[in-house]
C-alpha cells in the first residue's frame, strides 16, 4: 500500500468521523428538544393543576369571608332588634340634647 493510498484512506475516515459525529449531533439536538418540548407539556399541565387548585381555594375562601359576613350582619341585626326599647329614656335624652333650657343666672 502506497502513502497515497493510506492518506486516501485516513481522509475518507475523517470523513466518515465527520459524518458520525454531525449525525449524533443532529440525533443529540433531536433529542434535547423533544426532552424540552416533553418537559415544557409537564410543567404546563402541573401548572395548570396548581393554578386550579389555587383558585378553588380561593373561591372556597372568598365564599367563608362572604358567609362569615352575612351572618356576622345577621347576628348584628338580630342583636339590635333584641334591644329594649326606652322611649321615655330617649325621649328625656333627645329633650336634653335638642331642647334648650334656660340657664339659672
Amino acid at each position: 500500500m502506497d502513502d497515497r493510498d493510506v492518506l486516501q484512506q485516513l481522509l475518507n475516515l475523517e470523513s466518515e468521523a465527520s459524518a458520525l459525529v454531525y449525525d449524533a449531533q443532529v440525533e443529540a439536538d433531536r433529542r434535547t428538544s423533544e426532552g424540552e418540548r416533553q418537559n415544557r407539556i409537564r410543567y404546563e399541565e402541573a401548572y395548570a393543576r396548581e393554578v386550579e387548585s389555587l383558585e378553588g381555594h380561593y373561591a372556597q375562601s372568598i365564599a367563608a369571608v362572604r358567609e362569615n359576613y352575612r351572618q356576622q350582619l345577621e347576628a348584628y341585626g338580630h342583636s339590635l332588634k333584641a334591644q329594649p326599647i326606652d322611649m321615655k329614656a330617649f325621649s328625656s335624652l333627645a329633650e336634653k340634647l335638642l331642647i334648650p333650657h334656660e340657664a339659672s343666672c
